[in-house]
């Protein structure tokens, strides 16, 4: 049956479809017609079959064009859901994060109750800022805050912790403060306290001395929980009274000055190792040989230039000269030497003939006698025009000028006794001689030098053996055996101290011990020891050392790695760490601290989110003070945009006064600010300045020490030491100069990835920037006044930096009153 088409009109439907009485008389009629031949049925097929194919054509010209275009769309569906997919299979990202991805449960509530709280309780000088709100209120894990000098740092931290503790519940023993000296520690828990009283709170010394702590004071306790440790000493802070009855002992872990219970460590360990160790004791020749021979001298010294005139003359009578020595050294029973001989060997000193008293052979070295400073210096050979300590001085001189070959030259009786030791063979009492590394200011006892290489190399977070492994010297650079000796002695120092009973161990053995070189360690301590680190508050954080923040880097990634099974039940979730600190005032780096960890925190110490504030308020100084500060410092890289702006109505601006070096003007004036009742800072760059400045002051030195220390006005230090205080007035005496270079320190610089690629000597680099650092904490302790006494250049600091060289003239933050600079 015929398939119904709805579209058609009904006139065309198909006869079978048609009502039976039209189909019957259609019937009847087509018949009629083909009767009468009015119906052409041929023609009618004929055309029924053109239509069909015309219609079929064209149907399937538009079915096959419908069809394609949706058949198109469909396809391109298909292959864009295909070629979506990943024909590779790439690993998960780590997540290299120290932190948990959240936020400090702050609501504006605790805010607006905490900031009206400060508005009620604290006077107005004492209202934080809103860069300082921005510190308090930071919610993320972690911070980083900028604060320059006199910024009101150490006010803010404690108002920090005030709002963990008080306001959002958190335990005192989830929380650790760092300050890096025994004396901000102090004074942090004063102002701590101090606080927490105002707010009701009684913060007893212990809980505020648990909560603030030095770096080396948190990793003491962690090296003692583990088996056999638990009375451990600290290297550092090892003196007859930690022996006897295992106190705590609150010493300065940077000071490298040793004791006499430390050196006599070193000296058992030495004189084991120097037994034992054929190849220490070779090394150990050629350094006592280089350290006690006699030091060169340019030619153009003065010294040489004025003694040279009489060098014939000299020469006529140096065989009386080494006569009447020798006769002195005889009736001190000091001669002659076991191990040297005897023997008068003649020299040609420009031009003429000198002599000499022995040879050493194990040395392979000549003697000569000096003149012992205990002797009178008044005696004088018979009919001689100079005593004989002017004549063995003209003698030393021009050997020192034109000798050329080994030569040890006695200057005392007792310099003869240890070279009689060292000798003999006999290093009970340690090596006997000092020593010299290049780069240092001045010579040592060679095991204080080994202590100082090593502390250095340390804190650069490297291994001593492994990094002098990597050094490289020159073939005839007594430096090249003093490292490779070095390597010996310290891991048998290492070995010989925990042999002892208790065992002892220096500070950076035990950061490394839980650094990121060793995370399974980490794995040994309870929650109780690491739930104090949790959330870190450091201060100071640009002097950190490599060394240490491989130690906290490693505690936090451990700290996260425990999850929230360590935090249960407590109002302290998670970690943090908020780091305060002034790259503008790094000036640690002579022990291995770099501003680098600090200068590029967020990339140091990954974190979901940071804070970043910048404190730019100085609560401290007049704007002429900072002015010229920043104007020295601004040569040394320095995070961006940092501009201190004086605090409060502007008062007097008094400009930093720059002079020459001149010890009484300068005693004058301190005593007129002294007796006008300002607090003095006087910051000398060396300790014989602390004595020279006292004969012209010691009438206020002895007032002021006859005061309460808490009364005292007046305070001698190191610019080193004043870091954190400010007076009225400060007397800067000396200059900041770097006078030195460092080959090794320069090696290992490059070993730790410190300073810039492709610089030869970054360690000098870095130093030439600190000096300018220096200069700018010393003028930035002035509240007022501020005087710079700058000695003229010696022979030592020609065509060397310092910080002078960055005073500015025809500014009026800087009135330079030296001679040819006058400048107001």
């Amino acid at each position: 049956m015929p398939r119904h088409i709805p579209d058609l009109p009904s006139e065309l439907l198909p006869l079978a479809e048609m009502p039976l009485l039209k189909r019957l008389a259609a019937r009847f009629f087509g018949h009629g017609l083909n009767r009468l031949r009015a119906q052409h049925r041929a023609s009618w097929l004929h055309g029924q079959a053109d239509g069909f194919r015309s219609g079929h054509s064209a149907g399937v010209d538009y079915g096959y064009q419908e069809g394609r275009l949706e058949g198109i769309e469909e396809g391109r569906q298909v292959l864009l859901i295909r070629d979506s997919r990943s024909t590779e299979h790439p690993a998960p990202r780590i997540d290299e994060n120290l932190f948990d991805d959240w936020r400090l449960p702050l609501s504006a509530d605790i805010k607006k109750r905490m900031k009206t709280d400060v508005a009620r309780l604290l006077p107005e000088s004492a209202q934080p800022g809103a860069a300082q709100w921005k510190m308090i209120f930071s919610d993320t894990p972690s911070t980083s805050v900028i604060a320059g000098a006199g910024a009101g740092k150490s006010t803010t931290l404690v108002l920090r912790i005030l709002l963990l503790t008080h306001y959002l519940g958190f335990e005192l023993d989830s929380l650790t403060v760092v300050t890096f000296t025994r004396e901000s520690r102090k004074d942090f828990i004063n102002k701590l306290t101090g606080l927490f009283a105002v707010w009701g709170h009684t913060l007893s010394q212990k809980d505020a001395r648990d909560l603030v702590r030095t770096f080396h004071s948190r990793i003491l306790p962690m090296v003692r929980s583990l088996p056999g440790f638990e009375r451990l000493q600290a290297f550092e802070n090892l003196n007859a009274r930690s022996l006897l009855d295992d106190a705590e002992v609150d010493s300065n872990p940077f000071d490298l000055r040793i004791n006499d219970t430390q050196r006599q460590q070193l000296n058992a360990c030495f004189h084991r190792l120097f037994t034992q160790s054929e190849r220490f004791r070779e090394l150990i020749t050629p350094l006592s040989r280089h350290a006690l021979q006699l030091k060169e001298l340019e030619r153009d010294h003065p010294d040489v230039q004025k003694r040279m005139a009489v060098t014939e003359l000299a020469a006529k009578r140096d065989e009386e000269l080494c006569d009447a020595v020798e006769d002195l050294w005889i009736r001190a029973g000091a001669w002659p030497i076991k191990g040297i001989e005897p023997s008068r060997q003649a020299f040609e000193i420009n031009g003429s003939t000198f002599h000499c008293h022995g040879y050493i052979p194990t040395l392979d070295a000549w003697v000569v006698l000096g003149f012992d400073p205990r002797e009178n210096p008044q005696v004088s050979r018979p009919n001689a025009k100079l005593t004989v300590r002017a004549e063995w001085a003209v003698k030393r001189t021009l050997f020192q000028a034109f000798c050329r070959k080994p030569l040890i030259w006695l200057d005392s009786y007792e310099s003869a006794k240890r070279v009689l030791a060292t000798l003999a063979g006999d290093a009970s009492a340690g090596p006997g001689f000092d020593y010299k590394v290049k780069g240092e200011l001045a010579s040592a006892p060679l095991l204080d030098c080994f202590v100082a290489a090593a502390s250095f190399i340390e804190n650069l977070g490297l291994d001593v053996p492994a990094a002098v492994g990597q050094m490289s010297f020159a073939k005839d650079d007594p430096d090249r055996f003093f490292f490779q000796a070095l390597s010996l002695y310290w891991r048998a120092l290492e070995d010989h101290l925990l042999d002892q009973s208790p065992p002892v161990m220096t500070y950076n053995r035990m950061f490394a011990l839980f650094s990121e070189h060793s995370p399974e360690n980490l794995k040994l301590l309870s929650d109780e020891l690491l739930r104090p680190m949790s959330h870190l508050m450091i201060d100071e954080f640009q002097d950190v050392s490599p060394q240490i923040v491989s130690w906290i880097r490693a505690t936090l990634m451990e700290i996260r790695s425990r999850g929230p099974a360590m935090h249960v039940g407590r109002g302290a979730q998670r970690s943090s760490l908020l780091c305060v600190g002034d790259d503008w005032q790094s000036i640690y780096g002579w022990r291995g601290s770099s501003p680098k960890y600090f200068m590029e925190f967020n990339k140091e110490f990954a974190s979901p989110s940071t804070t970043r504030v910048m404190l730019s308020e100085n609560y401290r100084s007049h704007q002429h003070i900072i002015d010229a500060a920043e104007h020295i410092v601004r040569a040394a890289p320095a995070i961006p945009g940092k501009k201190a702006k004086a605090s409060g109505e502007p008062g007097e601006l008094l400009p930093v006064n720059v002079h020459d070096r001149d010890d009484a003007a300068m005693a004058k004036r301190l005593a007129e600010h002294y007796r006008n009742g300002d607090s003095i800072l006087m910051l000398y760059r060396k300790g014989s300045d602390k004595s020279l400045i006292e004969e012209h002051i010691s009438s206020v030195v002895n007032a002021d020490s006859s005061l309460p220390f808490e009364a005292r006005r007046l305070k001698q230090l190191t610019y080193h030491s004043a870091k954190g205080l400010q007076a009225d007035a400060v007397f800067l005496l000396g200059d900041c100069q770097h006078l030195t270079r460092s080959p090794y320190k320069n090696q290992v610089y490059r070993m730790a990835g410190l300073g810039k690629d492709g610089d030869a000597e970054p360690y000098d680099s870095a130093q030439k920037d600190e000096i300018l650092r220096l200069a700018y904490v010393g003028i930035t302790r002035a509240v007022k006044h501020c005087y710079w006494y700058v000695d003229g250049q010696d022979n030592q600091s020609v065509n060397m930096p310092k910080a002078s060289d960055r005073i500015a003239q025809g500014k009026p933050f800087f009135a330079d009153r030296r001679a040819g600079k006058l400048s107001v």
